[in-house]
């Protein structure tokens, strides 16, 4: 029997997390098989994600006839369903949880996208929604906008862990960060435990090179095409290259003492949009320790028949830099490209939430 190449990451040191979510996911024992068979230790979830698996999974009926007569409105209704999944997504990673010792076994609920201008709103919905989960593996998802980054600062601040998504640039890497270890900072100093705090910070990979790469083509030169799909994998190494430099550093030093973990890079928007590059592109050139790698179905299926599983993660971190300042000289700077990023990634998944609860409208 040939050897299942996930499983041979967490010996390097790498986890791999699912990037989906639904009521058919757990009653049909898919999550538990992904479990078992690949090593899964997490998921993530988002309003896309929801938004399809409500609209086309046949367990959410009865819940939704339930609903219907509950008089609650639309988003106390989407809140319901989708809490109720978070919740046996919870129940059934809490071994991977417990015997990690809160390190993993994690699942992801995010804030409304409504929200992703809004620090005081979203430090609300988070602790509403936490609340209501109810369960020590729960990360609570917010977006690495200006609010969204003062918004994890004060959750990280109450002990809270978060998720912090749609990072689309090393200057926003960088901030989020620095909120952590301000957060972590405030909650020792507030008599909190340390190992009780946790957060990832999603580096959202794919996309960055849909945007790039359109920039470049519409420059038509041969040096230019030279530098198409290889952005996404650069920011990543970058991003890590940060990452060591700070939770290996004198600025993490004092919390890493008390007992704080790192924050770890989580790489995100994993599957491939150009169907020139390869299905593992954002895979295999990433792996190695101290990071997690959320991959939709399509992605974990191909690593798991042609992935090649080799340290790559700390290699090439010079290239990286050369190719960021190549890009630079072009005037593509991708800095500027996260930004715009960042505002349409917002814009999606509040699109996807307008349609879940148009949607849900209709039903009552």
């Amino acid at each position: 029997m040939s050897k299942n190449p996930l499983l041979e990451l967490k010996a390097i040191g790498q986890h791999i997390w699912l990037d989906n979510l639904s009521r058919t996911l757990l009653r049909e024992g898919g999550l538990q098989r992904l479990i078992n068979e690949d090593g899964i230790d997490g998921v993530t979830s988002n309003p896309s994600i929801f938004e399809k698996a409500i609209a086309n999974g046949t367990y959410y009926r009865e819940d939704l006839e339930r609903l219907r007569g509950a008089g609650l409105d639309a988003e106390a209704c989407y809140e319901s369903l989708v809490i109720a999944d978070i919740r046996a997504a919870c129940s059934i990673l809490l071994p991977a949880f417990r015997k990690s010792r809160g390190e993993v076994g994690y699942v992801s609920l995010e804030v409304s996208p409504a929200l992703a201008n809004d620090t005081v709103g979203t430090v609300a919905a988070a602790r509403r929604l936490l609340q209501q989960v109810g369960l020590d593996n729960v990360l609570i998802k917010v977006p690495a906008t200006p609010s969204g980054i003062e918004a994890f600062f004060r959750l990280t601040a109450e002990g809270i862990s978060v998720n912090v998504t749609l990072i689309f640039s090393l200057a926003q890497y960088d901030a989020v960060v620095q909120a952590y270890l301000r957060g972590a900072i405030r909650w020792l100093e507030s008599g909190g435990q340390a190992r009780h705090l946790r957060s990832v910070a999603s580096v959202f990979l794919s996309r960055v090179d849909t945007a790039v790469d359109k920039r470049l083509d519409a420059l038509g030169t041969m040096h230019a095409a030279r530098l198409s799909g290889r952005s996404g994998v650069a920011l990543a190494k970058c991003c890590h290259g940060r990452y060591r430099e700070i939770f290996h550093g004198p600025d993490f030093a004092l919390l890493r003492l008390a007992g704080i973990r790192p924050q770890t890079p989580l790489w995100a928007s994993t599957g491939s949009k150009n169907l020139a590059y390869s299905d593992v592109l954002y895979v295999e050139p990433l792996i190695g320790p101290e990071s997690i790698n959320t991959l939709p179905d399509a992605t974990l299926a191909a690593f798991r028949k042609h992935g090649q599983v080799a340290n790559k993660l700390t290699e090439g971190l010079d290239e990286a830099q050369i190719h960021i300042q190549a890009l630079i000289e072009l005037g593509i700077d991708l800095n500027a490209v996260g930004d715009s990023l960042q505002l349409d990634g917002v814009r999606l998944f509040a699109e996807a939430y307008q349609k879940i609860l148009r949607g849900l409208r209709a039903e009552a």
